[in-house]
């Protein structure tokens, strides 16, 4: 993204494809985007437990009469639907850098996975904010920073997540839920 930026012939709309336009969305897309995360949020709210059960044991779930192929689609389509709002802002780049990172390296530190929602959502805070802040300064995309933060902090939740398998300690926050 960085190579992408200092490039001189580069063509606008692909760059914005890449990194979004936060400006862009006007009143009728905020209002889209408001929604649609009223929506989203709502639905992954109904469907937690359940989606829980689902994830951590699906023949047990199937068994019990959970309809786990139903939920895996339900929530393929609020990530589509997550991804593809994003995109529009922040580009696809950084869509994918805020939506895998934090929670790969949230999955390292912690096996319960309310405690790896919660470290999630606070380790792309503290990229999207770092980097904002971090741009500020030298004029370049913030989507470097954003990005370089996320698999900084990606990188030190693996190696505490090895050390931690390492001496046998299984856990780093709290037992799982």
């Amino acid at each position: 993204m960085l190579l992408l930026w200092a490039y001189d012939g580069r063509t606008g709309a692909a760059f914005s494809l890449l990194t979004g336009q936060i400006v862009a969305p006007g009143g009728t897309g905020v209002a889209l985007l408001a929604g649609c995360a009223v929506v989203v949020i709502g639905t992954l709210t109904l469907i937690y437990r359940p989606m829980l059960f689902a994830s951590t044991d699906p023949e047990v779930a199937a068994a019990r009469g959970v309809p786990v192929r139903a939920l895996s689609m339900v929530f393929a389509v609020l990530v589509g639907i997550t991804a593809a709002l994003g995109v529009q802002i922040v580009g696809a780049l950084l869509v994918m850098a805020l939506l895998i990172t934090p929670a790969a390296a949230a999955a390292r530190v912690t096996r319960g996975p309310l405690a790896a929602t919660i470290l999630s959502v606070i380790f792309a805070e503290v990229a999207a904010v770092g980097g904002i802040l971090l741009a500020l300064a030298p004029g370049v995309p913030v989507s470097s920073f954003i990005t370089a933060i996320a698999f900084v902090i990606y990188l030190v939740c693996r190696t505490i997540g090895s050390m931690q398998r390492r001496r046998g300690a299984g856990r780093v926050l709290a037992p799982a839920s």
